[in-house]
């Protein structure tokens, strides 16, 4: 069977309900990852009262209109991020079909773009899952970033991204974060500048966009995050870090108040190297913001604009 046999119309309708599931299942990643529980079980329930959620409860954005942002259990509000989360997966979904299936040649075999869909929409169901959490928890799952640098590697062939570039622009990703901003900035602050797993995402776009592709990612997260960071400083508001690191920061000081010594000495040698371990200092250039969601609207850019794309237009411009 060949792509142009299936209504466009059709598989447009399917790839929205399909996103919109796996944007539902994405809240259940970013609330459950970061607190160390299991994505599988126990099956979905209020965080407030642990009530079961029943399915006719549990339509993605739907649900959440109906019951006007309480849960129908306890009445406790239900946060705006579950049905954005829901919708991001609906939207991107489709963004994967138009701008990357769709775009082929007729005459291409269904299972292969079938392949096509599956593994870039296994990738940015990954990346919104990992913007979320980094900017409540400031890090980014291994499960995620490795994995997708891997997975990456794996599909090249079927991208038509040679093995070779895949591997190469995975380690150039990782170099150019890793090296100066951990390594050297290490040498003279004490502390590196960026979290690895700020590296290990740079790793992920090289292994999927080759080494220009990690390049322009890489620039592009940092001119987008420095405007961002000026629209918030210009209209008033301060950067803050976020309230569960906080939290974290005020639980670890009341464990090590109970430490013995010996064992207070250890773990402060270890958060010596942890960028997140002491308050952020003031200044603007001393903000701490979460890097990951930058580094993720770039791959995004580049993945569905297309590196040579956007580059032409920078060239020209």
């Amino acid at each position: 069977m060949l792509l142009s046999e299936f209504p466009p119309v059709a598989l447009r309708i399917f790839a929205a309900l399909l996103g919109l599931v796996w944007g539902s299942f994405l809240n259940v990643v970013i609330h459950r990852v970061p607190r160390g529980m299991s994505v599988m079980r126990p099956a979905s329930h209020c965080p407030a009262c642990q009530a079961p959620i029943v399915a006719y409860r549990n339509i993605p954005v739907v649900a959440w209109l109906v019951l006007r942002g309480r849960a129908a259990c306890c009445g406790v509000r239900i946060s705006v991020r579950y049905p954005l989360v829901e919708a991001i997966g609906g939207v991107l979904s489709v963004a994967v079909l138009e701008m990357l299936v769709l775009a082929l040649p007729p005459e291409t075999p269904a299972l292969h773009a079938l392949m096509i869909y599956i593994a870039h929409f296994a990738l940015v169901l990954g990346l919104v899952a990992a913007a979320f959490i980094d900017l409540e928890y400031m890090f980014i799952p291994d499960a995620i970033s490795v994995g997708g640098a891997l997975l990456g590697l794996a599909t090249s062939p079927i991208r038509e991204l040679p093995w070779t570039d895949s591997l190469l622009g995975g380690l150039v990703g990782f170099i150019i974060v890793w090296l100066p901003f951990e390594v050297i900035y290490s040498k003279f602050r004490g502390k590196p500048g960026m979290g690895r797993g700020d590296a290990k995402l740079t790793m992920l776009a090289g292994a999927w966009l080759g080494i220009p592709g990690a390049l322009f990612v890489l620039g592009g997260a940092a001119v987008q995050g420095t405007l961002a960071t000026l629209v918030v400083v210009l209209s008033g508001k301060q950067l803050t870090e976020p309230e569960a690191i906080t939290r974290e920061r005020e639980e670890l000081h009341r464990e090590l108040d109970q430490m013995s010594e010996d064992e207070r000495a250890e773990v402060l040698r270890e958060l010596a190297l942890d960028p997140l371990a002491d308050e952020p200092e003031r200044g603007f250039g001393k903000a701490r913001i979460a890097f990951g969601p930058f580094l993720i609207l770039a791959i995004l850019e580049c993945l569905f604009l297309g590196k040579e794309r956007i580059l032409g237009w920078l060239w020209v411009g």
